[in-house]
């Protein structure tokens, strides 16, 4: 078959999904190796008549693309084999199927998972294949592999297919429902933090879980902002750590600031709230929908939430965004905290959403009350500093201009 010809069949597959039908399997569930197939290409002779476009042929894909090909559809048939009998799909069985998989793919790629795994058939060495061969699991697998984490409740290992971003929007739908009905907050955290284009119906989940914790949800959601307390300690020691180089200490002592408005005053189902506001999810017509569809308490929680995020960007002016704090000083919760954008505009949105109700509500009257003065304090900071801003241009300019002279 041509390159041209799985093109169209994979076009005519995705038209025929428009019903929201399930995709048939795919023939290729890796990501192909392009280098190794394009160096094959070969131009057929020049096309009669004077036209330009050339056909190409010798599109193949390489033998140990083949390999893990096959090794992955055997993965994917045992593992459906054994969802279609679910009282015989075990712990035991689970991790030999996916373990197998995992080191033949090793040795197919090259590649050692290493000794430090342990125990080649239980969930560390699991893990560490994971890590090492996320780039051959395929959206298919890793779909599957999933669901069985869910079923046999093998949280840690689905903790690392989303620190893997092996966990896409295409097969996140029933995940999401599954981890709120059985109250993994962690996971869910993980799961919008790594998810960045979650449907409505997700998020709108996802958001009401955070905003309306029970009793069993509200110990994750402890456990999460004591995540947080950690970081921001690791953060202030490296701040004040000696020996540490310039831009890295002075990385360090921003994201300090950061984690501690972030962690300080927040409740733990409000620092849950982080993770849906400071990702791309909080962007686009998507989180209109689902901030529409929310109740009255729930909108009162939400602009309360906002109100003390405004409170602390007014006492701490100097915080700031730290994407690179999770890279070189290992802060990954600093990717997570809301920036000053995203706050308002989320509050704006609530405003446009919810207005008619708003208005009737004596309790939201104090919560803008109390906006109110923040806004117009900044307001008033932000007029303040652009004369300044303005004179401090014009002073670099000229300087600019007599270094040429």
């Amino acid at each position: 078959m041509t390159l041209l010809e799985e093109i169209t069949r994979a076009v005519a597959a995705a038209e025929a999904n428009d019903g929201g039908n399930p995709p048939p399997p795919s023939k290729y569930p890796i990501v192909l190796n392009t280098d190794e197939i394009f160096s094959q290409l070969k131009p057929d002779a020049e096309a009669p008549g004077g036209v330009s476009l050339k056909h190409v042929s010798g599109w193949k894909i390489s033998e140990t693309d083949a390999a893990i090909i096959e090794l992955s559809s055997r993965l994917v048939e045992k593992l459906r084999s054994k969802f279609r009998r679910p009282k015989s799909l075990g712990k035991g069985d689970f991790f030999g199927i996916l373990n197998l998989f995992l080191r033949k793919s090793a040795e197919k790629v090259g590649l050692s998972i290493g000794s430090d795994a342990g125990d080649a058939s239980g969930i560390e060495f699991a893990r560490a294949g994971i890590e090492k061969l996320g780039f051959l699991i395929g959206r298919e697998v890793a779909g599957l592999i999933a669901e069985c984490c869910v079923v046999l409740e093998v949280w840690e290992l689905l903790e690392t297919l989303l620190l893997e971003g092996l966990v896409g929007h295409l097969n996140s739908t029933n995940l999401t429902e599954k981890l709120v009905e059985k109250n993994q907050t962690q996971l869910l955290c993980l799961l919008v933090e790594h998810v960045s284009d979650l449907r409505s119906a997700e998020l709108l989940s996802v958001l009401k879980h955070f905003l309306s914790p029970t009793d069993d949800s509200y110990d994750g959601m402890v456990a999460v902002k004591k995540q947080w307390e950690n970081q921001a300690i690791l953060a202030i020691e490296k701040a004040t750590q000696m020996g540490l180089p310039k831009k890295a200490s002075k990385l360090a002592r921003e994201a300090s600031i950061l984690l501690m408005m972030a962690y300080d005053g927040f409740s733990p189902s409000q620092v849950c709230l982080h993770y849906v506001f400071g990702s791309s999810n909080a962007e686009g017509l998507v989180l209109s929908s689902v901030i529409s569809r929310l109740d009255g308490q729930e909108v009162l929680d939400l602009i309360r939430y906002f109100v003390k995020w405004l409170e602390k960007y007014q006492r701490f002016p100097e915080a700031r965004p730290c994407p690179s704090a999770g890279s070189v000083l290992g802060l990954r919760t600093c990717e997570s905290v809301p920036s000053f954008e995203s706050i308002i505009k989320a509050l704006g949105l609530v405003l446009d959403e919810h207005f008619s109700y708003l208005v009737f509500n004596s309790e939201f009257h104090d919560e803008m009350r109390a906006a109110e003065d923040i806004v117009s304090s900044l307001v008033l900071e932000a007029n303040l500093s652009c004369p300044l801003e303005n004179i401090i241009k014009y002073l670099q300019s000229e300087i600019r201009k007599n270094r040429d002279l």
